[in-house]
């Protein structure tokens, strides 16, 4: 019995091995584009990894899987972002400018995504989905729990923000 234990124990961590490197990256690019804070991110990454273990999911394919794993990183960045304690805390004076260098180099090292990232939330989720992810309307509005009308909106919104920024910051669209 023990040995059965000890086999399934070793095929689910071979297996979050597996999921944390295969959607590691995305989870945090998305947790971090909603947070803006590398803790953050840390801290979100961190937490949909441990529900992935704790409810372990049954995926139909590879695109079901993805759709979860952003699911849930929406869902916990949303209750980190809305949570009491956070409302009610003060960042540290000496830590905002460690999250400006971070969202300065952010913005040197990757051009338009800079831009990106100085967006309102609501337009930064929906250009990283649709852009970098490569969701539909009808993905994205399924993700957010919004209306396909609504993400349409927004995206058109965010491509227009989006073009007026880059013009100011000199790049040609």
């Amino acid at each position: 019995m023990e040995r059965a234990n000890a086999c399934k124990q070793e095929t689910l961590s071979a297996g979050i091995d597996e999921l944390f490197h295969a959607y590691a990256d995305m989870v945090y690019r998305l947790a971090f584009l909603r947070t803006r804070s590398s803790a953050d991110a840390e801290d979100v990454l961190q937490e949909v990894f441990v529900r992935c273990l704790r409810s372990r999911p049954h995926w139909r394919d590879d695109e079901h899987r993805k759709a979860w794993f952003i699911r849930v990183t929406l869902n916990c960045t949303k209750s980190l972002v809305t949570s009491a304690w956070r409302r009610h805390t003060a960042p540290l004076e000496s830590a905002a400018p460690d999250a400006d260098a971070l969202l300065t180099e952010m913005r040197e090292e990757t051009g338009v995504y800079g831009v990106v990232l100085d967006l309102p939330e609501q337009y930064r989720t929906v250009i990283h989905l649709h852009y970098y992810e490569g969701y539909g309307l009808r993905e994205i509005a399924a993700l957010t729990g919004s209306t396909e009308a609504a993400v349409k909106s927004r995206l058109f919104r965010a491509r227009e923000l989006l073009r007026q920024r880059l013009k100011g910051e000199g790049i040609d669209v």
